[in-house]
C-alpha cells in the first residue's frame, strides 16, 4: 500500500501480470483553494493595474533618453526598493526612483531632467478598463483600496486626476508602511491600514509576484495579463487570472460566498 498525494489511499492490485491501481477515496481539494471564497474587500495595484505607466515613456523622450530605459529604471526601482526593505531600511520610493534613474541616465541626465520624468507619475492616465472593474465592486457592495508604490498624497492626486478615485475606499501606500510588497508583511500592513481581513480580501494586479506576494499573505490573488504575458513557472497559480480588469472583478464576484 502506498499513500499518496493529498491523503488518496493507493493499493495496488495485480491483474493479468499488470499492476492497477485502485482508488480508496477521492484526493482531497487542496486547502488553499477550499478556502478562496468571494472577497468582502478589494486592494487594487495603481502603478501599470489601474494606471497606464508606459506614459512615462514620452518623458523619456522629451529629455532626451531612450524610451525602453522606462522598463531598465522600474526594474532597478524594484530591485533596490525590495533590497531596501530587507535590510529594515525606509525610504520612500520616488528617491528610490530618482536614485534608479541616474543610475541608468549615467552623468548626461541632469537633475532637471529626472525631475521631468518623476513629475509624469502624476499625470499618468488610467487604463480604459479600469473604471468599468471599480464600478463593478462598488455596485456589488465590495469596496476597494488603491495600493501603490509612493507617498499617500502623491497616489491620491493621480488619482484625483484621472476620476478614479471616487470609486476607491481609499489609498494605502508603501511610504506609509514598514514593509514592500511582495513581502506578506506588506499586504497584512496594507489591510490593517485599510481596516480589512487579509482572510476576506483581494488583491487583484498585473504583476505575477505581487499576486504571488499576497497569496502567501492569505488574501485571494487575482492577475491580470491584459498582452497575453505568461505566468512565470515560480510564482503559486493565481486563485483568478484574466485578461481585462472588469473579468478579473466578475471573476472573483462570482466566487462562492
Amino acid at each position: 500500500m502506498s499513500i499518496g498525494l493529498g491523503g488518496t489511499d493507493t493499493r495496488h492490485v495485480r491483474r493479468g501480470g499488470r499492476s492497477a491501481a485502485v482508488r480508496g477515496r477521492t484526493p482531497a481539494t487542496p486547502p488553499e483553494t477550499e478556502r478562496v471564497r468571494r472577497p468582502r474587500a478589494v486592494l487594487v495595484e495603481v502603478h501599470g493595474t489601474l494606471l497606464r505607466v508606459e506614459a512615462l515613456r514620452r518623458r523619456f523622450r522629451e529629455v532626451g533618453r531612450a524610451e525602453h530605459e522606462l522598463d531598465i529604471v522600474l526594474a532597478r526601482a524594484a530591485r533596490d526598493g525590495t533590497a531596501l526593505a530587507l535590510t529594515g531600511t525606509r525610504s520612500a520610493f520616488a528617491e528610490v526612483l530618482r536614485d534608479a534613474l541616474h543610475a541608468v541616465g549615467g552623468p548626461t541626465l541632469s537633475d532637471d531632467a529626472a525631475a521631468h520624468v518623476l513629475a509624469g507619475l502624476d499625470t499618468l492616465p488610467r487604463h480604459p478598463d479600469a473604471e468599468p472593474a471599480l464600478v463593478a465592486f462598488a455596485r456589488s457592495r465590495v469596496p476597494a483600496w488603491a495600493l501603490a508604490h509612493g507617498a499617500g498624497e502623491s497616489v491620491a492626486g493621480a488619482l484625483d486626476a484621472t476620476g478614479l478615485r471616487s470609486f476607491l475606499r481609499g489609498t494605502v501606500a508603501t511610504d506609509d508602511l514598514a514593509a514592500v510588497p511582495p513581502h506578506p508583511d506588506a499586504f497584512h500592513l496594507a489591510c490593517a491600514a485599510a481596516r480589512v481581513d487579509p482572510a476576506t480580501t483581494a488583491f487583484v494586479s498585473t504583476q505575477p509576484f505581487l499576486v504571488h506576494g499576497a497569496q502567501k499573505a492569505g488574501l485571494v490573488g487575482a492577475l491580470v495579463l491584459r498582452e497575453g504575458e505568461r505566468l512565470p513557472s515560480t510564482v503559486t497559480p493565481p486563485h483568478v487570472t484574466a485578461t481585462t480588469l472588469p473579468d478579473a472583478a466578475a471573476r472573483l464576484l462570482a466566487l462562492p460566498a
